[in-house]
């Protein structure tokens, strides 16, 4: 999809859409492409991390990290590196005693099936696609969030951000969401992003929408 024509147009859109002015957009690009690059990277060595030990504290993954940090020159407090877990629904909760493990709102891979594989929607609003892609400038980059509806390949929602954090697809999901009553038998498919996996955005889509993922897939998309 071409969303923006032309180096100064594609500029001055973007500014537009994520409420900046030209001169503020420059002077941040270059820390805001360097901080998105350092918090994907970080995310990617959790989930790897993850995958052998899932339920290990924020606390002892901050220190199993500071070898990885210093290797690549990254610096970050730990409340900020709690705050990251956070915001991309990365932390462990608590068990109580004498009750069942708590469901987490991402277990570091749980899967789910690909309904839309087979699937040629008869109607819209039966299935909607959601992708992030991006918007590249002589300042930097733009990510743009898409839900799609499958049948019409109407873009249904959207949401030009700043970052790859789930906030923008959040955005664009509820966008489409207040667009579109009629949801019945509505099927939301993704890639397995860790946005999509968010806790957030997974109260976003609710229990009445069925969720659908691809069977493989990266978990954080780097644009670098």
């Amino acid at each position: 999809m071409n969303v923006v024509q032309g180096k100064r147009g594609s500029l001055s859109l973007l500014c537009r859409l994520v409420g900046r002015s030209r001169q503020a957009y420059y002077q941040q690009a270059r820390e805001l492409e360097r901080s998105v690059l350092q918090d994907e990277l970080i995310v990617k060595e959790v989930l790897s991390i993850r995958k052998s030990q899932k339920y290990l504290g924020g606390r002892k993954l901050y220190h199993v990290l500071e070898a990885f940090l210093d290797e690549h020159s990254m610096a970050i407090g730990r409340d900020c590196f709690f705050d990251l877990l956070r915001e991309y629904g990365l932390l462990v909760r608590k068990r109580r005693a004498r009750k069942p493990r708590t469901t987490l709102s991402y277990r570091g891979g749980r899967r789910y099936l690909n309904l839309a594989r087979d699937l040629e929607p008869a109607r819209a609003n039966q299935l909607w696609v959601s992708d992030i892609t991006y918007i590249r400038t002589r300042a930097g980059f733009g990510y743009l969030s898409l839900i799609t509806d499958g049948y019409s390949r109407k873009i249904v929602g959207y949401h030009l951000s700043g970052n790859l954090r789930a906030a923008g697809c959040v955005k664009a999901l509820k966008m489409a969401l207040a667009a579109n009553r009629e949801r019945e038998g509505l099927i939301h498919h993704s890639d397995r992003g860790v946005q999509y996996y968010s806790a957030e955005y997974m109260k976003a889509l609710g229990r009445r929408i069925r969720i659908s993922m691809t069977e493989k897939g990266v978990s954080v998309i780097l644009c670098f």
